[in-house]
C-alpha cells in the first residue's frame, strides 16, 4: 500500500531518520523526521493559482505543538490545544526567518508549511530541526525552492561546542545558538549568550556551518530518490513602457527625493514625487487615448518605482558610501537616555536613537506574579519576562490594536534574553520582574532600543543587574561582490536592505544576537566585519547609559518589601499549623504575602518596612525554641485545679503550676487568674518538650 523511502545521518551523536510516501501523501511534499524517540511531521502544499497584484510573498509557517506527543493533556478548562505558545510562535518565526529568502521574486502563490510535533523524548529537540525539515519538504515538492538550507544549534561549555545539545545541556551551557544556512552561506542566526566574545560566538557559527553543509548534501540525496519535477517559473520583468518612462524622467528626480532629511519628509517626497510622474505618464502615453491609466500598467508603475528607489539608495550607499540621512557607515545616531521618566512605577526609562524611541517600565512583584509556561518541555515558572507593544502611533498611522503579534512577541523575546544574562540570581534578588516596552516612536530596530531602555529600567528599579546591556542593529548593501555593512540601520535601510543583524552585550561580551537576511547568506568574513562594528557601536552606546545611571538605585518606597530566611525542616508544620491555621492568621493580620517551601525558606512580601518586621516577628514567634530563663507575655488560655495554661508564643503552651503563681500559698487558681489574662512569666524548665513556668522573681 505504501511506497516509503527512508533515509539516515548522524546528527550531534544521535540519529536523524527522514522519511516519504507513508503519512500525509496528499501533501504536495510530506517528510516524517524521527530524531531519537521524538517525531516530527513537516507538509508543504501551495495555492493552485498565484495571488494576483501582492507585493509580498505570502509564505506562512506553523509550528504545532500536542500535548500528546510528550504524554501530556493540555492545562485550562477546554483540554484541547487552541492558540500556539508563545513558544510555537517562535519556533514558527525561526523556520520562517531561512525559508523566505530561498523563493524567486515575484513568486505570490499561497504556501503553507506546517511542522507537527507527534512526539517529544524529553532530549532530542524539534523546533530548530524544523528548518531543516521544511527545506527538504520543499526540496521534495514542485515548487521552485531554491535551496537546500538546514538548521542546528550550538551549545559551549569548558571551551568546547556541542551540537544539538539536549536540554539538560543547554541548561549549563554558556550559549544557545541557532544557525541556518545553505551549503556556502549562513542566512539566519539567533543566539543567547552568557557575555561571550565575538570571537567565540564566530566561531560557533562556523562550527554549525559545517554541519549544515552535511545536511544540505543529506537533503540533496534524498531529493534524488523522491523529488518531484519542479513547476516552470519566471520571475516577473517589468514593462518595458514603464521602465523607459521613469528611468528617462525619474531618476534624477529619485535621487533627489531620498536624501530628503527625516523619515516623513522623506516619504512625503518619494510619494510626492511618483504621483507628480504618474501624472506625466498619462499625459505622455495616453493623452487622447484614455481617460484613465489600465490598472495592471498602474500596479507595474508603483512597483519598478518603489524598485527604483530602493537600487537608488542602494546603489549610493555602495559606490559612494552616502547614507541617505548623511551618516557615515559606522555612525550611530543621535542618543538620548533618561531614567524615572514615570512617577509611580517602580523602575521607567526613555532611550531614544534618532527617530526610535522606546519608554520602558519595570515592575516588581512577587513569587504569586511568577508567569507559568505549560509546554511540552515542561511545566515551570518565570521570575522575569519582558513584554513589547508596538503600536501605530509609532510610525505615524492608524491600525488595529489588540493582542500582540508575532513580531511583537518576537522582539519580546530577543529583549528579554539580552536582559537575561545580567540578571542577579533568586537568593540574592527574590523579585519576580515584568518590563514592559513601549515603542512611542520607530525608524529602526526598537527591539534594540528596548535593550537599552529596559537595562536603564531595571537599574532605575533597583534590581542588581551586573552591567548595562546595550544593542544596535547592523544592516548590509551588497551589489555582486561589493558590500557596505551598515552600523544603526533605519527603517528605509532595513527595507532596502539585505541583512538584519541585531547584536546586543555587556562591555564584556554578547548575551543575544538576532540575524536575518533577505539574500541566500553570508560569509565568514562579512559575518566578522558586522561584529566588529556591532561591538564598537555597542561600547559607544554603554558610554550614553552608564552616565545616565552607572549603578542600580534603592528600592522605591512603592516597592513591595522582601526578606528571605531559613527555617528548620521540623519547624515547618509549626509555622503551617493545623489545616493552615497558623499560617492563615500571620497573612490576615499583616496582610504580607508569606512562601514556604520543602527546604524551610521562607519569603515574606509586604508592601512596607513596618508589615514586613511585623511579618517577620509573628514568623520567629512560630519557629522560635524556647529557653530556660526567658521571660515572655503569656496568656492564659485554660485553668484547672493544679494551674493554668499559657500560651508564651504561638502555638506554644507551658503550665504555670499553682505553686508557682505567687510566694504565697494559693488555695483556688481562679481566685487569682482570669482566661484571657495576660502577664510576664520565666521559663523555670523544659522536660520533654513540655514547658513549666513561673511567676515567682518577676
Amino acid at each position: 500500500m505504501f511506497k516509503e523511502v527512508k533515509l539516515s545521518i548522524e546528527l550531534g551523536g544521535r540519529t536523524l531518520t527522514v522519511s516519504n510516501g507513508k503519512i500525509a501523501r496528499q501533501s504536495n511534499g510530506s517528510i516524517m523526521a524521527e530524531y531519537g524517540e521524538s517525531v516530527f511531521l513537516t507538509t508543504v502544499n501551495r495555492s493552485k493559482a498565484p495571488k494576483l497584484g501582492l507585493n509580498f510573498f505570502p509564505l506562512t509557517i506553523e509550528y504545532v505543538e500536542k500535548f500528546y506527543a510528550a504524554g501530556k493533556f493540555p492545562g485550562g478548562f477546554m483540554k484541547r490545544e487552541s492558540r500556539p505558545s508563545t513558544n510555537a510562535i517562535l519556533s514558527s518565526r525561526l523556520i520562517d526567518r531561512p525559508i523566505r529568502p530561498m523563493f524567486p521574486e515575484g513568486f505570490n502563490y499561497d504556501v503553507q508549511i506546517v511542522n507537527t510535533a507527534l512526539s517529544y523524548d524529553g532530549k532530542n529537540t524539534i523546533n530548530s530541526i524544523g528548518i531543516t525539515m521544511s527545506s527538504l519538504a520543499l526540496m521534495i515538492s514542485d515548487l521552485p525552492f531554491m535551496g537546500p538550507v538546514a538548521g542546528v544549534v550550538v551549545g559551549y561549555k569548558n571551551g568546547e561546542y556541542i551540537l544539538n545539545p539536549t536540554p539538560e545541556e543547554l541548561e549549563e551551557s554558556e550559549l544557545d545558538l541557532v544557525v541556518a544556512g545553505t551549503e556556502t552561506a549562513i542566512n539566519m542566526v539567533e543566539a543567547g549568550a552568557s557575555e561571550l566574545s565575538e570571537e567565540i560566538i564566530l566561531k560557533g557559527m562556523m562550527f554549525a556551518h559545517e554541519n549544515i553543509k552535511k545536511l544540505c548534501a543529506f537533503q540533496k540525496e534524498f531529493q534524488k530518490l523522491v523529488g518531484k519535477e519542479k513547476m516552470e517559473f519566471v520571475s516577473p520583468i517589468p514593462m518595458e513602457i514603464v521602465k523607459e518612462f521613469i528611468d528617462t524622467n525619474g531618476t534624477a528626480r529619485l535621487k533627489e527625493a531620498v536624501l530628503t532629511t527625516g523619515k516623513h519628509a522623506r516619504e512625503d517626497a518619494v510619494n510626492s514625487l511618483e504621483e507628480i510622474l504618474l501624472e506625466e505618464f498619462k499625459n505622455a502615453k495616453f493623452a487622447g487615448e484614455e481617460e484613465v491609466i489600465p490598472e495592471d500598467i498602474k500596479k507595474e508603475f508603483a512597483n519598478y518605482y518603489h524598485d527604483l528607489m530602493k537600487q537608488l539608495v542602494r546603489e549610493a550607499i555602495v559606490f559612494n558610501k552616502h547614507r541617505v540621512d548623511g551618516r557615515k557607515t559606522e555612525e550611530i545616531r543621535e542618543l538620548f537616555a533618561e531614567v524615572g521618566t514615570l512617577p509611580i512605577p517602580h523602575g521607567s526609562a526613555m532611550f531614544t536613537r534618532g527617530e526610535t524611541q522606546a519608554v520602558v517600565i519595570a515592575t516588581l512583584g512577587t513569587k504569586h506574579d511568577e508567569q507559568l509556561i505549560d509546554s511540552l518541555e515542561s511545566e515551570h515558572y518565570k521570575k522575569f519576562y519582558l513584554h513589547y507593544n508596538f503600536p501605530p502611533y509609532s510610525v505615524g498611522e492608524t491600525g488595529r490594536m489588540g493582542a500582540p503579534g508575532r513580531r511583537e512577541l518576537g522582539h519580546g523575546a530577543l529583549a528579554e534574553r539580552a536582559l537575561s544574562y545580567v540578571l542577579p540570581s533568586e537568593e540574592a534578588f527574590p523579585y519576580t520582574i515584568r518590563v514592559v516596552s513601549e515603542i512611542t516612536e520607530s525608524n529602526g530596530s526598537s527591539s534594540q532600543a528596548s535593550v537599552c531602555g529596559g537595562s536603564l529600567a531595571l537599574m532605575h528599579a533597583g534590581v542588581p543587574i551586573r552591567e548595562h546591556v546595550a544593542g544596535i542593529a547592523m544592516g548590509l548593501i551588497k551589489e555582486g561582490e561589493d558590500y557596505v555593512v551598515l552600523t544603526d540601520i533605519m527603517g528605509l535601510e532595513d527595507h532596502i536592505g539585505d541583512m538584519d543583524f541585531k547584536v546586543a552585550g555587556t562591555s564584556k561580551g554578547i548575551t543575544a544576537i538576532q540575524m536575518d537576511m533577505k539574500i541566500s547568506g553570508i560569509n565568514e568574513g562579512i559575518l566578522k566585519e558586522a561584529l566588529d562594528q556591532a561591538l564598537k557601536a555597542r561600547k559607544e552606546i554603554l558610554v550614553v547609559m552608564n552616565n545616565t545611571i552607572p549603578t542600580p538605585n534603592g528600592l522605591k518606597d512603592n516597592a513591595p518589601k522582601i526578606y528571605q530566611m531559613t527555617i528548620p525542616k521540623d519547624k515547618i508544620s509549626a509555622l503551617i499549623g493545623p489545616g493552615g491555621k497558623n499560617i492563615k492568621g500571620i497573612i490576615e493580620t499583616t496582610g504580607a504575602t508569606v512562601d514556604i517551601d520543602d527546604t524551610g525558606k521562607v519569603s515574606v512580601f509586604a508592601i512596607n518596612t513596618e508589615i514586613l518586621d511585623m511579618t517577620i516577628t509573628l514568623i520567629n514567634n512560630f519557629v522560635k525554641d524556647v529557653e530556660i530563663g526567658e521571660i515572655f507575655d503569656g496568656k492564659v488560655v485554660g485553668i484547672q485545679k493544679f494551674g493554668a495554661f499559657m500560651e508564651i508564643l504561638p502555638g506554644k503552651e507551658g503550665l504555670l503550676h499553682i505553686s508557682e503563681i505567687s510566694t504565697e500559698r494559693v488555695a483556688n487558681v481562679e481566685d487569682v487568674l482570669k482566661v484571657g489574662e495576660i502577664f510576664k512569666v520565666k521559663v523555670k524548665g523544659i522536660e520533654n518538650g513540655k514547658i513549666s513556668l513561673t511567676k515567682k522573681g518577676i
